[in-house]
C-alpha cells in the first residue's frame, strides 16, 4: 500500500517536469527564430521587391555608358567599308565586339536619309560603294540586341534567365528611342542630311542595319 501511494504521488511530478521542459524548449526555439529574423520595412532597400529586376531601370542606367562607348570607338563608314572589303574577318576582329552571330561594329555615317520602310530609313552614305545598302533603325519598333552587345560588358551570366537577358536588350533599345528620337520625327527624315553614330552586326558586308546611339540632323 505504501509503495503504490508513493508511486501515485510522484507521477504528477514527472508530468509537470515534462511540461516545464517542453515549455523551455519552445521558448528557446522561438528565441532562436527571433534572433535570426530580420525585420524589413516595406519599401526599404532591404525589401525583396526592391531587388527584383527592372528592365526599365536597367535600360536607363546602361544606355548612357553604351552611347559614350560607341561614340568613342565609332569608325568612319568609308574606312570601315574599305577594311571589310579587304578582309571581313579581320575588320570584325579589329573594330567589333564578338557575338555568337557576328561582330557588332560601331560606325559613323554621314549622308542623306531617303526611303522610309517599316521601322527603318535608308541612308545614302558618302564614300561607300553604291552596292552597299545602309538602313538606320528609326522606330517606332527597334529590333535586335546590338546595343546590348555593343560593349561586350553585358553578359548572360549577369541575369537570372534568358528572359531577363532579352528584356535588358529591349529596355536599352527603348531608352535609345527616348534619348535619340525624342525630338526627331522619322517620317520627316527623307531628303535630310545627317550624321549618325551607331552599331551594326557584320553578317552581310553589303547590307548594314544600323541601330543608332546619336543622330544629328543638319
Amino acid at each position: 500500500m505504501t509503495t503504490q501511494s508513493a508511486h501515485a504521488v510522484s507521477a504528477p511530478g514527472k508530468g509537470n517536469l515534462k511540461i516545464v521542459i517542453g515549455a523551455v524548449v519552445a521558448v528557446a526555439v522561438i528565441g532562436a527564430i527571433a534572433f535570426d529574423t530580420k525585420v524589413v520595412k516595406i519599401g526599404s532597400d532591404g525589401d525583396v521587391r526592391q531587388q527584383a529586376f527592372s528592365p526599365e531601370s536597367f535600360g536607363a542606367e546602361k544606355f548612357p555608358a553604351i552611347q559614350a562607348d560607341v561614340v568613342k570607338r565609332a569608325v568612319p563608314a568609308a574606312e570601315l567599308a574599305t577594311a571589310i572589303a579587304a578582309d571581313k574577318k579581320a575588320a570584325g576582329e579589329k573594330y567589333g565586339v564578338a557575338t555568337t552571330t557576328g561582330p557588332v561594329i560601331p560606325v559613323t555615317l554621314t549622308g542623306t536619309f531617303s526611303t522610309r520602310k517599316s521601322n527603318t530609313n535608308e541612308m545614302k552614305i558618302d564614300g561607300l560603294p553604291p552596292e552597299t545598302v545602309v538602313r538606320v533603325q528609326t522606330g517606332p519598333a527597334v529590333n535586335g540586341t546590338d546595343l546590348r552587345d555593343a560593349t561586350g560588358t553585358i553578359e548572360f551570366g549577369q541575369f537570372t534567365n534568358q528572359i531577363q537577358y532579352q528584356d535588358a536588350g529591349s529596355a536599352i533599345n527603348n531608352e535609345m528611342k527616348k534619348t535619340v528620337f525624342g525630338g526627331i520625327d522619322p517620317e520627316q527624315l527623307d531628303g535630310k542630311t545627317a550624321t549618325v553614330v551607331g552599331v551594326f552586326k557584320l553578317i552581310n558586308p553589303k547590307n548594314w542595319l544600323v541601330t543608332p546611339v546619336k543622330v544629328d540632323v543638319k
